[in-house]
């Protein structure tokens, strides 16, 4: 049963951009936050950056910030992250991801029970 698909990673150079999207469906779809998470090589998974699923409320790690910027088009149950001034340490598997929580607590991975199977976004320098 497809819950979250993911799509457009890709390989770009250092100030690139590109836009990922993912969608949700069945019970992942009633979620109240959506999220994106990345994990790198060697790294721990971070969040990147969340949403809720009635678009009021937008978080991102401060790596991000002013830089990508999630959305919502629900007509589609379809989340987006616009990412801008790529840089390699973006670099890394993203995931989305979805469940209930809080916005002090959207970042946990924990706090989310569905997830995609991830896209690659490659950043060069």
């Amino acid at each position: 049963q497809v819950q979250l698909v993911e799509s457009g990673g890709g390989s770009v150079q250092a100030g690139g951009s590109l836009r990922l999207s993912c969608v949700a469906s069945g019970y992942a779809a009633s979620r109240n936050f959506i999220a994106w998470f990345r994990q790198a090589p060697g790294k721990e998974r971070e969040g990147v950056a969340a949403i809720t699923t009635r678009g009021v409320g937008t978080y991102y790690a401060d790596s991000v910030k002013g830089r990508f910027t999630i959305s919502l088009d629900n007509a589609k149950n379809t989340v987006y992250l616009q990412m801008h001034s790529l840089k390699p340490e973006d670099t890394a598997m993203y995931y989305c991801a979805a469940g209930w929580t809080y916005s002090g607590t959207w970042s946990r991975d924990s706090e989310y029970n569905y997830w995609g199977q991830g896209t690659q976004v490659t950043v060069s320098s």
